[in-house]
């Protein structure tokens, strides 16, 4: 024990053992702590540890903590969101509004009161936001195509800019998220749940362009889309666009048609 004068070796197999020990004890606690937060779906403990994954909060061993909280509190306000069926009466707006809002550092601490206000405030709007967004895709048809009609929806509309031309002379999908709302509407409409995201028809949309297919249909509608950047959509169901136009007699009662009406 000798060997080196300057070091008790005595007391430094004493710390390591004691390091060791609490490594041990801390992965233990970090096994149940990713344990927990995956069975609550708040988020991937292991990310914590990867600095080029951990998003906002930097390294969990060397970023301030508070970015943890907010870390676990973002996937639960995502994992809340989802559940709540709230975000089926979203228009692609106020969802993307909310998606910039998690991805800020002033994530809302999750506790009590805070989901009560938030998700109480959205669930008395939700029949504004669903009629909000009803509004919004009409009021992006343009009315340089006569298929348009200027106060209603009929039984075709055309769509601008749902392709993109690029400098090879190919094309690729843009503003699907209106054929999403344009679906979305409709599913809810017809007394149906929002389809899953991974069979939204902006996914199909987007699948169908790269494989070079220039059509695509649902329960709901046929559509077809041009090189040019518009899409053509041939509604199935009268009843459905008869609902989509009384929202917009309901909110504009002296603009549209007395049929309508």
């Amino acid at each position: 024990m000798d060997l080196v004068k300057s070091v008790s070796i005595g007391n430094l197999l004493n710390q390591r053992e004691a390091v060791l020990q609490r490594l041990r004890s801390a992965r233990d606690l970090i096994e149940e702590a990713r344990k927990i937060a995956s069975a609550a779906h708040l988020g991937c403990v292991e990310d914590m540890f990867s600095p080029g994954r951990y998003g906002f909060a930097g390294n969990f061993l060397t970023g301030d903590f508070g970015n943890v909280e907010r870390w676990i509190d973002k996937a639960g306000w995502e994992y809340l969101m989802a559940e709540s069926g709230i975000r089926t009466f979203m228009d692609s707006a106020t969802r993307q509004r909310w998606a910039e809002a998690m991805n800020k550092e002033e994530i809302p601490p999750l506790t009590v009161d805070v989901i009560a206000s938030t998700f109480g405030q959205l669930y008395d709007n939700r029949q504004q936001m669903f009629e909000n967004g009803v509004v919004e895709i009409f009021r992006r048809l343009s009315w340089n195509y006569k298929t348009n009609e200027p106060f209603k929806f009929g039984r075709r509309i055309v769509l601008s800019y749902i392709l993109q031309s690029d400098r090879w002379g190919g094309a690729y999908p843009r503003n699907c998220d209106q054929l999403d709302d344009l679906e979305r509407a409709l599913y809810v409409l017809d007394g149906k749940p929002e389809p899953d995201h991974r069979q939204s028809i902006g996914t199909i949309v987007r699948s169908k362009i790269y494989g070079k297919e220039w059509s695509a249909e649902t329960d709901y509608f046929a559509l077809r889309w041009y090189k040019k950047g518009s899409a053509h959509v041939t509604f199935k169901r009268p009843d459905l666009i008869g609902k989509l136009n009384s929202i917009l007699a309901a909110r504009y009662p002296n603009a549209l048609a007395s049929d309508t009406r």
